[in-house]
């Protein structure tokens, strides 16, 4: 049985805690036995609110789980196998290396840090010490986003031409002291919630050879707020995504559009869809209704458990979107020129 802690149970820290409850109560071989935040209100069944329906929002009793305000005492009083750390991005760093030097397994939230240079410091404590570190890019285990890289890799339906991404909605009001919307905290959307389509646009497509990105500055201190990037590749392949966090809604969208040689896959709020150039709709059936999120965690503790190499999500491609995030903002900086990845 894996101890477990969860650092950090703010809006996104629920959506954890939801899971590992539903771990106890699955009888999965992962038990968390503590919880650690600096506001003590969060041990209260309050209401945070998310972007994603139905996480964070259950009520439960927090007598057992052991409660702390301070990281480093929950660390010193605790038997651990493993913690989740939610923090906000700026503290990602520190809190992973304090855990890995403890001798813990780390699962740390997205993105993992504000630079590639954080994210270096990072893989090279886990690689001291022997422990696994992996980070929250949850939609590889998301179906919609498995199905479409299980059709890139088969080379099915030919090769990809041409992909689209968005991910936008309302702004993200709720963060502890409102971090998110201060540049040098949160990075603003395009390092907080663009970043999921970075990591997917590499992981299926491979790194991109530069970026060309326009941004737009919505609020005062924040990050670019809505970003539009075009992705270029050596092969004949299209690629844009774009990201917008200030829009006049109270819906999420998360959607692509990826055009191959022999059809076309689709996800929005209707969910994934394939059509072939003859029309016939081959759209396979998931098995469960389970987010990434439940089986991202799932998976690292099997790692731990089975002692296996990370072939889905290892860290040094959690640093490579990392490296095209900060040439995707240099190029913001630059009025979109383009930029190489470093």
């Amino acid at each position: 049985m894996l101890k477990a802690a969860l650092i950090g149970v703010g809006s996104m820290g629920r959506g954890h805690l939801d899971n590992y409850v539903r771990y106890i109560q699955e009888e999965k071989s992962i038990r968390l036995v503590a919880i650690c935040d600096v506001d003590p209100k969060k041990f209260t069944n309050y209401k945070g609110t998310l972007n994603i329906k139905g996480v964070g929002a259950q009520d439960y009793d927090f007598s057992m789980f052991h409660l702390y305000t301070d990281m480093d005492e929950m660390l010193e009083k605790e038997e651990l196998d493993m913690v989740s750390i939610i923090l906000p991005t700026y503290l990602h760093c520190e809190a992973t290396l304090k855990c890995l030097a403890k001798g813990l397994h780390v699962f740390c939230e997205k993105p993992m840090a504000l630079n590639p240079d954080d994210c270096t410091k990072m893989i090279e404590a886990a690689k001291k010490t022997g422990k696994y570190l992996m980070i929250g890019q949850c939609l590889r285990f998301w179906h919609e986003y498995v199905a479409l890289k299980d059709l890139v890799n088969s080379g099915k339906f030919g090769k990809p031409l041409s992909a689209y991404f968005f991910r936008g909605g309302s702004t993200p009001l709720w963060s502890y002291q409102n971090w998110l919307l201060k540049e040098e905290l949160g990075g603003g959307a395009l390092f907080d919630q663009h970043v999921h389509d970075i990591d997917m646009i590499q992981y299926l497509f491979g790194m991109p050879k530069a970026v060309s990105s326009r941004g737009v500055r919505f609020y005062e201190g924040s990050g670019y707020d809505a970003v539009t990037i075009n992705y270029i590749y050596d092969q004949n392949l299209v690629v844009n995504a774009q990201d917008d966090w200030f829009l006049a809604t109270d819906s999420f969208e998360m959607i692509y559009r990826v055009n191959f040689e022999g059809g076309t896959a689709f996800m929005d709020a209707h969910g994934f869809r394939f059509t072939t150039r003859d029309g016939e709709d081959v759209t396979p059936t998931f098995t469960d209704s389970d987010k990434g999120y439940y089986h991202e965690i799932l998976y690292f503790a099997g790692l731990i458990e089975n002692q296996k190499e990370n072939t889905i999500n290892p860290p040094e491609s959690s640093r490579d979107t990392i490296r095209i995030l900060m040439a995707e903002k240099e190029s913001c900086d630059q009025g979109g020129a383009v930029v190489k990845i470093k």
